[in-house]
């Protein structure tokens, strides 16, 4: 590594430093900051989804494969299957913020967007990552022209989140050629058409690892179509492996690597599943505001309701939070993967590295997105009334489809507990003071409070103390929670959700109001100014959800007159003054309608 590429990495933010340290507006990568270039190819891609994708949605919706593959083929030819594969392969590489935007273009349909999600990522990026050259010369060209379709093969009937309880065995054979692999795989996305896929397997039952397993290889087998809630375009099946002999040269990294490699590609599955989230969130806003401008209720349109100007406005603010909030985490990975050489010596180690290090943020960013995207598309449901429960509108399809979201690359309850544990651990290794900052903070609050008046008079100033004071109290139950139980806190599940809870919500209002500072910085405040009246009313709201689960998390950890006294303390991290939410979310509703959807 050159002296360059060292001064480089020193400068990379730390993945979950956003509680320990104020981050430079300038760092913090925001949808503002895309390219004209980025803008021309999501805009290729857009033409692409409306001109072919949703023309044949009806189509795709009965669920047969060739449809599907017909339309993954036209998407190859495009290059849109190519986007973050390596130039040397026949890719685009594309960085994940440019990757990120161009995502959120392919969402008009999620059937579709699944299918070629699990082909373009968790199919395809295992081999980017870790293969050889050899495995990425034979494969990566044709995975980024359509030629080959590709799927990822982990969930088993025993190890959905627990992954490590895997029960499909790789033996090696007597002369060293093969690995033979037995056992089956369990809700296989892109089951029904794939030419290849990512498996995992335990060698002679004990190293968990990754091989590359072509679908026409004698032994492989798909099981019927499963009969699904929501995404009903994509294929979902049991893979069955049955003697299944696999080149020794089709082993993803070495023996034992497969969790290494299992997990960092969910990492970056949860991050890809976050900005997915935000583009249905535009969707959803886009086609309840057009309903609502048409819908007349007593001789008027209903956006003139105040409780339909209520959802618009609300459901605009929490898109635009998640959205800033996924930016930003995308442009933490794009800087840490910037300029790793694919080919280089210890190349899979660095992107390892590079991907494991914002694991937090790829956790929050999915159960975030996830749950972002449930409720817009719950109001989007509302909005339309007894026609949002019809399948002859959109909004019946979106809101079936956002259901498997909080479940997907780990359901939102193991992301929440491992938000948690990827801290502590961070802490534990000295990568984080966060240690040092729950100490200080547990000093501060069970002392006396200060008097002291805060002259600040800066853009969004108050909201400015009250993200500081989200950071507190999330530490504080942390800390709290860590002092009682110790070791033990590993069993206080519902604890440390509370915890992640408060982490999320406080990285989420952090990352919109960066991004409303850095465009005021650089626009101007008026320029800025509905960005800012979204910022008040998400952070303000914000911690009015955040009271409420840390008095519960409090609860678990003490009681009596211990309890009494932290509670104090909370009481002073909540205070803020007051906003009229109702009327930021009229003006912003005024927005939405003008504009038809998502008024930035």
């Amino acid at each position: 590594m050159t002296v360059a590429e060292k001064e480089k990495k020193k400068s990379l933010i730390v993945g979950g430093s956003f509680l320990t340290e104020a981050h430079p507006l300038a760092e913090i990568f925001t949808p503002e900051d895309l390219t004209e270039d980025d803008h021309d190819l999501a805009d290729t891609v857009a033409d692409f989804v409306e001109g072919e994708v949703v023309p044949n949605i009806k189509k795709l919706e009965e669920g047969r494969n060739e449809d599907m593959v017909a339309m993954l083929k036209k998407a190859g030819e495009l290059g849109f299957l190519a986007a973050e594969v390596p130039e040397a392969y026949g890719g685009m590489d594309l960085k994940k913020t440019t990757a990120t935007f161009v995502g959120e273009k392919l969402i008009k349909h999620a059937g579709f967007m699944v299918s070629l999600g699990a082909h373009t990522g968790i199919g395809t990026m295992p081999i980017t990552y870790f293969g050889n050259e050899e495995q990425r010369t034979k494969y990566l060209p044709r995975l980024a022209s359509g030629e080959i379709l590709a799927a990822y093969a982990l969930t088993e009937t025993s190890s959905g989140s627990d992954a490590m309880n895997a029960r499909t065995k790789a033996v090696l054979s007597e002369d060293g050629q093969h690995y033979v692999l037995n056992g089956n795989k369990m809700w296989i996305t892109n089951a029904g058409f794939a030419d290849l896929f990512i498996v995992f397997a335990k060698i002679n039952g004990e190293q968990f690892s990754a091989f590359i397993v072509e679908s026409a290889w004698e032994g492989v087998s798909v099981a019927a179509e499963e009969k699904k809630m929501g995404i009903k375009a994509s294929s979902t099946r049991m893979l069955n492996l049955d003697d299944v002999k696999v080149p020794v040269g089709n082993l993803l990294g070495q023996p034992g690597d497969g969790a290494k490699i299992a997990f960092n590609i969910l990492n970056i599955g949860r991050f890809k599943l976050g900005g997915a989230a935000v583009g249905g969130c535009k969707q959803a806003l886009e086609c309840s505001t057009k309903y609502a401008i048409d819908r007349k209720a007593f001789e008027k349109s209903i956006t003139e309701f105040g409780v339909i100007k209520h959802k618009l406005g609300e459901m605009a603010i929490r898109t635009f939070a998640t959205e800033s909030m996924v930016y930003r985490s995308a442009g933490y990975i794009s800087a840490a993967l910037e300029d790793i050489d694919f080919n280089e010596q210890g190349a899979a180690e660095r992107i390892l590295k590079s991907i494991r290090e914002y694991a937090i943020e790829c956790a929050m960013a999915k159960v975030a997105g996830s749950e972002a995207l449930d409720y817009v598309a719950d109001e989007a449901v509302q909005i339309h009334g007894g026609y949002g429960y019809s399948a002859e509108y959109e909004v019946e399809r979106i809101y079936r489809d956002s259901r498997i979201n909080r479940i997907f690359e780990g359901t939102n309850e193991i992301n929440r507990l491992l938000t948690v544990d990827m801290l502590i651990k961070k802490a534990m290794k000295g990568e984080l003071p966060l240690m040092e900052k729950v100490q200080a903070l547990m000093g501060e609050l069970m002392g006396m409070p200060s008097f002291d008046f805060d002259q600040d008079m800066s853009l969004l100033a108050d909201e400015k103390k009250v993200v500081e004071n989200a950071k507190k109290i999330g530490m504080f139950i942390a800390g709290a929670g860590f002092q009682k139980f110790m070791e033990k806190i590993e069993h206080e599940q519902e604890l440390l959700a509370m915890a992640a809870d408060i982490f999320t919500e406080t990285y989420v209002m952090e990352s919109a109001l960066q991004r409303t500072l850095k465009k005021a910085e650089k626009d101007g405040e008026e320029a800025a100014e509905l960005m800012i009246k979204m910022t008040k009313a998400f952070i303000h709201d914000s911690i009015e959800r955040i009271g409420p689960i840390a008095k519960t998390a409090l609860a678990a950890i003490e009681e009596g007159d211990a309890l009494m006294t932290m509670n104090a303390a909370l009481r002073r991290l909540l205070k803020h003054q007051p906003v009229n939410t109702v009327a930021i979310r009229r003006d912003v509703a005024a927005a939405v309608i003008n504009k038809g959807g998502y008024p930035l």
